[in-house]
């Protein structure tokens, strides 16, 4: 075989590959669609399914056309109620499918208000560990929090890491 050969039997087998985990991931938006319309059903509650991907995870959100003030009940205070039905979707998927999944869930665009909010604290914490040269300690958050700020450190040119045990886990940023 060329080397032209092999490069391109190995592009082929990327493109399938990234071909199979994309039409995994819808699978896996299918079925927790399928579970979050029977649970709005069952709340008899009003909002519609969208599903996507990114990256290597699907996403699923559950919006409304009026009333986003119905749906804020499952999200709850602080997204309590949101983290525990992305935990019972996930929990239907992986009964489904066999394989643990990493799908994140939004309702009423929670999820995508509090990553902005994150991705700007990420932003200033990184500046401030930059212009102080100490460390930044920032309040315990979910591991989607932890996520966010993180990406957001990395993407301002520092390095953050997570210390600390759940619930009490927090990220630390790093001075350069």
């Amino acid at each position: 075989m060329t080397e032209g050969t092999t490069s391109a039997i190995e592009a082929e087998a990327a493109a399938s590959a990234d071909e199979s985990l994309i039409t995994r991931l819808e699978q896996e938006g299918d079925i927790a669609a399928d579970y979050l319309e029977g649970l709005l059903d069952i709340a008899d509650l009003d909002g519609d399914i969208d599903m996507d991907v990114e990256g290597d995870r699907a996403l699923v959100s559950i919006v409304s056309d009026g009333n986003d003030r119905a749906l804020q009940r499952l999200v709850g205070q602080d997204g309590e109620v949101l983290e525990a039905l992305q935990e019972l979707t996930r929990l239907a998927v992986h009964r489904e499918t066999g394989e643990r999944s990493r799908l994140m869930l939004d309702i009423a665009g929670f999820r995508a208000r509090k990553r902005e909010e994150l991705a700007v604290l990420g932003a200033q914490a990184a500046e401030q560990a930059r212009t102080s040269g100490e460390q930044v300690k920032l309040r315990p958050m979910t591991p989607f929090e932890r996520k966010v700020v993180h990406d957001a450190v990395a993407a301002a040119g520092l390095r953050s890491e997570s210390e600390g045990e759940e619930p009490q886990r927090c990220v630390v940023v790093l001075p350069a």
